[in-house]
C-alpha cells in the first residue's frame, strides 16, 4: 500500500511541476484535453483487443495522467481537487454496492443490474436513459440503452422472440429498399442494427468487440489479397471479382478464423 501510494505521490508532484514549468502543459485548458483524453481512451481499447499486455499498462497511465491533468486544472479553478474527486468515486461505489457494504442481498449480475437503476431513481435521477452520454457512437450507444432498460425490466421474455424481430425489421428494410425512398430505407437500416444489436446484448455479446473482430479479420485477408496480387505483379483494379474471390479464398484459409 505504501508503495501505492508514493507512486501517486510521485505522479501528483510531476504534474504540479509540469504545470508550472512546462508551457504546453501549462496552456492546457479542459477543452483542449478533451479529444486528447478520447483518442486515448480508443489507444487502450485497441491494446485489450490486442491482448497486449504491456500496452495496456501503458496505456492506462495515459489515461490516468489526463485524470490528475482535469483534476489540476479544476484545483486552479478552485472547483475541485483530485482528493474529492477519489472521495466522491468512493462514496458512490459505497452507496450503490449495498449487496456488498450493506445488508441488500442479490442473486445475480442482473439483480445488482437492476438494483443500480432503482439507486439512480433514488438519487433524483428522472429518467433510466440519463447516464447514457449523447456523444457516445452509435452502436455502443445502442447498446448500453438496451442495457439500461433491461434494468427496469424491459425486455424480451425469452431471449429467443428476438429473432422474430430481427426477421421483422429486415422485411420492412426489404420493401422500403424496393420502394427506393432513401429517407425510409435509411430508418429502417437503423431498426434492422437496432435488433440485431439487441440480439447480440441477449446472448451476451458485445457488438462492438464483435463488429471490430469482424473489421480486424477483413483486414487481414484484404492485405492478403494485395499483397499476393503485387507479388503476382498485378492489379487489383485489373482483376475481375471472381479472380480476386479465387486469392479470397486462398487468405481464409491462410487467416484460420
Amino acid at each position: 500500500m505504501n508503495k501505492q501510494l508514493e507512486a501517486f505521490d510521485r505522479l501528483l508532484k510531476i504534474m504540479n511541476e509540469l504545470r508550472e514549468k512546462c508551457p504546453w502543459d501549462r496552456k492546457q485548458t479542459m477543452e483542449s484535453l478533451r479529444n486528447l483524453t478520447i483518442e486515448e481512451t480508443y489507444e487502450l481499447a485497441d491494446s485489450i483487443l490486442d491482448e497486449d499486455l504491456p500496452e495496456i499498462k501503458k496505456e492506462l497511465g495515459d489515461l490516468l495522467l489526463h485524470i490528475v491533468f482535469y483534476a489540476k486544472i479544476a484545483e486552479e479553478k478552485q472547483a475541485f481537487d483530485i482528493t474529492e474527486v477519489i472521495h466522491s468515486l468512493c462514496d458512490k461505489l459505497v452507496d450503490r454496492h449495498p449487496h456488498v457494504f450493506g445488508d441488500t442481498q442479490v442473486q445475480d449480475h442482473r439483480q445488482v443490474e437492476e438494483n443500480w437503476e432503482e439507486i439512480k431513481r433514488r438519487e433524483g435521477k428522472r429518467s433510466i436513459l440519463s447516464g447514457v452520454p449523447n456523444s457516445l457512437p452509435a452502436l455502443i450507444k445502442s447498446n448500453r440503452i438496451q442495457q439500461k432498460v433491461r434494468g427496469v425490466g424491459f425486455d424480451w421474455e425469452r431471449k429467443e422472440q428476438i429473432w422474430d424481430k430481427v426477421r421483422e425489421e429486415l422485411d420492412e428494410l426489404q420493401q422500403e429498399v424496393q420502394h427506393e425512398e432513401q429517407d425510409q430505407i435509411e430508418a429502417e437500416f437503423g431498426d434492422l442494427l437496432f435488433s440485431v444489436i439487441n440480439a447480440a446484448r441477449l446472448y451476451d455479446v458485445d457488438p462492438e468487440n464483435a463488429l471490430e473482430r469482424t473489421n480486424r479479420k477483413f483486414i487481414r485477408r484484404f492485405r492478403y489479397l494485395e499483397e499476393q496480387t503485387l507479388h503476382k505483379g498485378r492489379s487489383l483494379k485489373d482483376m475481375s471479382l471472381d479472380q480476386m474471390n479465387v486469392i479470397w479464398e486462398e487468405a481464409k484459409k491462410t487467416d484460420g478464423s
